[in-house]
């Protein structure tokens, strides 16, 4: 074949080529389009909820009802709720479920029902409800879930209701009978609010009051409420000084000490119970606070419950530590009859600490779920766990450090109650372990106050904690020429006499006693009398004792022998 027929032969095949060209073009565009086409049904199907007809039953919505974003929906339902407006309210509620015939008379009451539920137990958080009809969350980093994607449901309340939790929502519906979508109260919600209306709406005694208490007047509150409130705080507080009254009678007229002391103890929880206690009843079924009210009363009953709770365990203790360990100021626990007091009352401390810190995790829980500061005032930030962990932590560091602290010491038995420790330089004995402090007694009835961190963290000597039985050593720098046989005799005699007397019952075994030559330089001897004790709560008293006759044993020596005991250029160094 010639190259002129091989050109001739392409010239005939290039309309055939173009042509198939243009073919797959045509379908490949037309295969585009069609996916175009389903991804953006599935999209929308995606950002709304099909429904039927929407309240069929209504008539034509009113010109005053904006329902294209989730904020003019919220907005034309409360200017028609306060208008009074219940037939145009309703067609921001979803009443499919509700028979088309009854729509027109039910739908006005479930209007109703529902502004009362939302303006008692719901402060809307208008940040929330954007002004756009795809409710898109524009702002917010990676962290938040639906940052820079279209919703098409929002939650305002979720409001407690047997068996389950009720949720008040706006859900943006693509109805058959509607175009564009709207933005509504759903199904779900309008199926909830009888039943919520029975729980949170007005109560029988609120009902019976004059129309003009009812009206609206500063910030948005009921003419009763700005009446009601301040009368339901003074009865509160006269209840709970009627309570201390009651509770001040019995224990002055209480036989027992124990009984005294623990209505003592229990006389401010209960005070604060019965406060916080009646305003609960009050607010739970004499007034239904609106909820710029509830929103803060709520939290303060959890608070003043918590506190009472808190108040009962630490009072109540301390009750029982002062009736049954130490029923008055005359009981020593640190002598050794009082063994099994000491280990009482520390266990008793360490079962407060725990209940304490118990109560106070559980309590901060039920506050700051009662709060629910998140939903209601838009404060997500400030009321995350990791803020307000970082905010706590720091303002109560020093005080949840001392607690702390304190449960350590309750824990290890480091230092119990009645124990004699050496703190600083202090001979002292361990009077009370408390949640902050330690309350140390020193040998002159003088008391130590000291932070638990700082109790902790110094280094101690408990005498107590070790084997009872001790030696207590009484050095005496002695003159070189001293006769020490004469003073071990002497030593032995004074501690064989003491056995028979009522202090030598603290005495040990007499065969440990020991006299021993400690040391030597240019001033004398250094020679150690070995005290044996039996108890180390009163070695100290036994110690300065047997001191006390030795040294005076040892003048007599010095002036029967003449010869010198303590050295001529200084006196004797005496220590324990």
């Amino acid at each position: 074949m010639s190259v002129s027929q091989i050109d001739f032969s392409l010239v005939k095949l290039m309309p055939l080529l173009l042509l198939r060209r243009r073919t797959a073009s045509f379908f490949l565009i037309l295969t585009l389009s069609i996916a175009i086409v389903i991804s953006t049904s599935a999209k929308a199907q995606e950002t709304t909820f099909e429904t039927p007809a929407l309240n069929a039953g209504l008539g034509p919505v009113p010109d005053r009802i904006d329902r294209k974003t989730p904020r003019a929906a919220m907005a034309s339902f409360l200017r028609a709720a306060n208008d009074g407006d219940w037939n145009a309210a309703a067609h921001v509620l979803d009443l499919n479920d509700v028979d088309a015939e009854l729509q027109a008379a039910d739908g006005p009451k479930l209007a109703r029902q529902l502004y009362e539920i939302i303006d008692r137990k719901a402060v809307l958080d208008w940040s929330l409800l954007l002004d756009r009809p795809d409710a898109l969350q524009a702002l917010g980093g990676e962290n938040e879930a639906q940052a820079g994607e279209p919703r098409r449901s929002l939650l305002l309340r979720d409001l407690p209701l047997d068996p389950v939790p009720a949720e008040i929502r706006l859900n943006r519906v693509q109805p058959t009978n509607v175009s564009p979508p709207v933005w509504i109260f759903p199904s779900e919600t309008v199926r909830d609010v009888p039943a919520l209306h029975r729980l949170y709406g007005p109560s029988q005694f609120e009902m019976a009051l004059p129309t003009s208490l009812r009206t609206k007047t500063i910030a948005g509150l009921m003419w009763w409420e700005l009446i009601g409130l301040p009368f339901l705080v003074v009865t509160a507080i006269a209840l709970g000084f009627l309570v201390r009254r009651v509770l001040q009678m019995l224990w002055r007229r209480a036989d027992s000490k124990l009984a005294t002391g623990i209505l003592r103890a229990l006389s401010t929880p209960f005070m604060v119970a019965s406060v916080t206690g009646l305003i609960w009843w009050a607010t739970e079924y004499v007034f239904v606070f609106s909820g710029r009210i509830d929103m803060f009363l709520a939290p303060a009953i959890a608070t003043g419950f918590v506190v009472s709770l808190l108040l009962f365990i630490v009072n109540g203790v301390e009750g029982l530590l002062d009736g049954l360990v130490a029923p008055g100021e005359e009981v020593d626990l640190t002598v050794p009859e009082q063994a099994e007091a000491r280990v009482l009352s520390t266990r008793l401390n360490a079962v407060r600490r725990i209940l304490v810190v118990v109560v106070s995790l559980i309590g901060a829980g039920v506050v700051l779920s009662s709060a629910d500061l998140a939903s209601n005032l838009g404060l997500s930030l400030l009321t995350s766990a990791g803020a307000l962990t970082l905010v706590l932590g720091f303002a109560a560091r020093n005080v949840l450090a001392n607690i702390m602290a304190s449960l350590q010491i309750a824990l290890n038995q480091s230092a119990r109650v009645g124990d004699r420790v050496v703190f600083k330089g202090e001979l002292c004995h361990v009077e009370r372990i408390n949640m902050t402090f330690v309350q140390l007694r020193n040998w002159d009835s003088t008391r130590l106050i000291v932070p638990v961190v700082e109790f902790v963290s110094e280094t101690f000597s408990n005498w107590t904690i070790e084997d009872p039985e001790m030696l207590r050593f009484l050095k005496l720098k002695l003159d070189p020429h001293a006769d020490v046989d004469a003073l071990r005799d002497a030593f032995n005699d004074i501690l064989s006499d003491l056995k028979g007397k009522k202090i030598g019952k603290n005495l040990a075994s007499l065969e440990e006693s020991s006299v021993e030559v400690a040391g030597q330089d240019t001033f004398g001897l250094d020679v150690w009398f070995g005290v044996p004790c039996c108890d180390p709560n009163t070695s100290w008293e036994l110690a300065c004792h047997v001191r006390e006759r030795l040294i005076a044993r040892a003048a007599d020596i010095e002036t029967d022998t003449g010869e010198p005991i303590f050295p001529r250029n200084g006196t004797a160094a005496l220590s324990d």
